[in-house]
């Protein structure tokens, strides 16, 4: 009941309403965008040929919402937007005039915002010309070509790489520009939400196909019912990590300024468990599809070999995903969190943590604490990602060598090593990216709502975001 009331609270704040109602204004803008298709592609050829695909392709067609499938003028999505974003950050770090800029407040921010607007525009021609050569290049599996020979000759051969450049570059320009106008003038983070509406789009579609293989028998109902049950249960184990924080004490003195006195309180250093978010996992992914990508296009034993060891379920997978999330947690927090920058600006400001001197031991005590912490996050990473994987394909231990394979395979249980045959929608990424998103969003409307004294989505307590 206090669900519905908040939902009449946010429909009467006016300017409440109108920034729900912009936001949906333009996703709805972005999903039409994504059935646009790209001139000179043939659709029926490029249909057959994803069916195929996997690896990398697939990868980037779960962050366009199923435009690169499509081939649409949206195709490159919001991709370019973040992999620009994340080389500022990581420039940030070694290059002393960004890391001057990072420290100006709002006109540095504006400024690394411009820089990395560039940068967008830059990896979407790279990018877009090299699917344009690889469109040219790639038959469909029934041998017909994907681009048409018509289209591949026009203007002496150069006609469709420029036409396709302009219009995935532009339509790329124009999500980013979607993206930054529900920022400022709608409701959540306008390029978290447009990602989060890729992911989700195909989600009423997959219940109902679920629900239909249920009626026709070809589903258990009990089943359904457990996995269900998990699955919530996964995602209230998400939340809790999300939210979760190592809370480090700390007081300032008082000072005297004049005829005011300040400071003299007492507060806390909030670590987050999961620094890092969900980059570690993309990184860790996008690495472990290249083999397999690679593996599709090199027909040799030794490329065959080392891709069929990369698939899901196989136990190199599983490890080399584990290493991956572990390494990229770790070094992405050093980058986005700098423990002596933090001590630094304690001190200044009068601050301590009892017990810890100011300065250099403060900064190593927050910084063990923090590893200690991120080693924790990395693992519940790994977890999420690997758990649905594991869950519908189990792990082939009978790859393993030495003939320890063939007698794990003898004694485990054949749920272990073939999985549960279990079709989850929702791959870990994707739950990591939708439930993220999902929380700070409603953590923001809930903000407007008692802002204005209205009560939230709950009688007692408040929503907090990833950062609440």
């Amino acid at each position: 009941m206090n669900f519905l009331e908040t939902l009449r609270n946010i429909w009467a704040i006016e300017d409440l309403r109108k920034r729900v109602l912009f936001t949906f204004a333009l996703l709805a803008v972005y999903r039409l965008g994504s059935h646009i298709p790209t001139p000179g592609v043939d659709p029926v050829a490029l249909a057959e040929f994803f069916k195929t695909a996997g690896g990398a392709l697939g990868f980037l067609d779960l962050f366009s919402g199923g435009a690169l499938r499509r081939l649409s003028i949206f195709a490159l999505g919001i991709m370019p937007y973040i992999s620009a974003s994340i080389i500022l950050q990581l420039l940030t770090v070694v290059w002393p005039y960004l890391e001057k800029l990072s420290k100006e407040g709002e006109m540095g921010r504006r400024k690394i915002n411009q820089y990395t607007r560039y940068g967008t525009i830059v990896l979407s021609i790279v990018q877009s010309l090299g699917v344009a050569f690889w469109l040219k290049s790639q038959p469909a599996p029934g041998g017909a070509p994907l681009v048409p020979l018509a289209v591949q000759d026009w203007f002496f051969g150069i006609g469709f790489p420029i036409m396709t450049v302009l219009t995935l570059t532009t339509g790329t320009a124009f999500v980013m520009w979607l993206g930054e106008q529900i920022s400022e003038r709608g409701i959540g983070n306008g390029i978290s939400l447009i990602i989060f509406a890729g992911i989700v789009v195909n989600l009423p579609h997959a219940v109902f196909g679920i629900a239909e293989d249920v009626l026709n028998g070809q589903r258990n109902l009990f089943a359904m019912l457990a996995l269900i049950v998990f699955m919530a249960a996964v995602v209230a184990f998400v939340v809790f990590m999300e939210r979760a924080q190592r809370r480090i004490p700390v007081q300032y003195a008082k000072r005297v300024v004049g005829r005011k006195v300040y400071g003299g309180s007492n507060t806390y250093l909030p670590l987050r468990v999961n620094t890092a978010g969900v980059i570690p996992v993309i990184f860790a992914s996008s690495i472990l599809v290249i083999p397999q990508t690679l593996a599709s296009m090199i027909k040799t034993p030794w490329a065959q070999a080392i891709g069929g060891q990369m698939r899901v379920g196989e136990p190199l997978y599983y490890l080399l995903q584990v290493v991956g999330i572990v390494f990229f947690c770790y070094f992405y927090t050093s980058i986005v969190f700098n423990p002596v920058d933090t001590a630094d600006n304690m001190r200044k400001y009068g601050g301590f943590i009892p017990g810890i001197r100011p300065g250099k031991k403060t900064s190593d005590y927050i910084d063990r604490v923090l590893t200690r912490i991120t080693f924790v996050g990395s693992l519940y990473l790994a977890a999420v990602c690997i758990l649905p994987e594991f869950l519908i394909a189990g792990v082939h231990v009978a790859q393993l060598p030495f003939g320890i394979g063939a007698a794990l395979d003898r004694s485990l249980p054949l749920w272990f090593t073939e999985g549960m045959g279990f079709n989850f929608y929702f791959g870990g990424t994707s739950l990591l990216i939708v439930v993220g998103v999902a929380m700070d969003t409603i953590q923001q409307i809930e903000s407007q709502l008692v802002m204005r004294h209205y009560d939230g989505f709950m009688k007692r307590g408040r929503i907090r975001g990833r950062r609440g």
